[in-house]
């Protein structure tokens, strides 16, 4: 069932970006409003995924999990995560293509998007080397947010999992170290 849930959330994540790659095209909407839009979905996604991480949490935690199993579910949410950001780094760059730097005009798509997921996962894994960088408000906001949600993902998440779970067994144990009935 979690896999099941975990291809939904990546086609919805596609989906989202097909949608807004729509909006982007048609005439209705300007820049100004497709960018609110772009950043208001991101942080409308990043609360749901924060939301996620710490239910897996929660649950891992409660139902003893094993850690490896866990690190698999927090890999699955990451990946997520960087995909979801990438896509939307993506979109900002189709509304403004000055959004970042040193992305060279000539790529085609396929490998724009490349360049956002190489993007995303330099910020989510702290290495950030440099070679694209934002320029406008909207992609630092997304920058920031994608770093701070990965932040709170691996350092609280993951470094929490083993405290919270001996927590709650401590919790579970009656006097004499026994668990209470």
């Amino acid at each position: 069932m979690r896999v099941i849930r975990n291809l939904i959330e990546f086609a919805v994540l596609f989906l989202l970006w097909g949608v807004a790659q729509g909006l982007i095209a048609s005439p209705w909407l300007g820049s100004g409003w497709l960018t609110a839009i772009i950043v208001a979905l991101a942080w409308g996604k990043t609360a749901f995924f924060g939301a996620e991480n710490l239910q897996e949490l929660w649950r891992a935690s409660q139902q003893h999990v094993a850690y490896h199993r866990f690190m698999v579910l927090m890999l699955v949410n990451m990946s997520q995560i960087i995909t979801s950001f990438a896509l939307d780094y993506h979109c900002l760059h189709t509304v403004n293509a000055e959004s970042f730097s040193s992305i060279p005009p000539a790529l085609t798509q396929p490998e724009l998007v490349f360049e956002y997921v190489y993007f995303s996962v330099l910020n989510f894994t702290f290495f950030g080397y440099g070679d694209i960088t934002p320029q406008t408000v909207p992609a630092k906001l997304l920058t920031m947010t994608e770093i701070l949600l990965a932040f709170v993902t691996v350092i609280f998440l993951l470094s929490d999992f083993i405290s919270l779970r001996e927590s709650l067994s401590e919790e579970d144990d009656g006097p004499g170290g026994s668990r209470r009935s």
